[in-house]
């Protein structure tokens, strides 16, 4: 119940992005493939972002 309330992590965020890129991406896929390409460039440049921010969680 108190989750309602709690803001999530910048992590979270991350990981919510990256989940829906990859999702977005495969729905172009089989349409545009150059849109598809697209949205795989986003997700790894989110990916990369979300590598940096464990490892510096990791480091703490």
């Amino acid at each position: 119940m108190f989750k309602l309330f709690k803001k999530k992590s910048e992590l979270d965020t991350l990981h919510l992005k990256y989940r829906k890129l990859l999702e977005e991406s495969h729905k172009y896929s089989t349409v545009n493939r150059r849109l598809s390409d697209e949205k795989i460039a986003e997700s790894e440049i989110v990916l990369e972002k979300i590598k940096h921010l464990e490892n510096i969680q990791i480091k703490s």
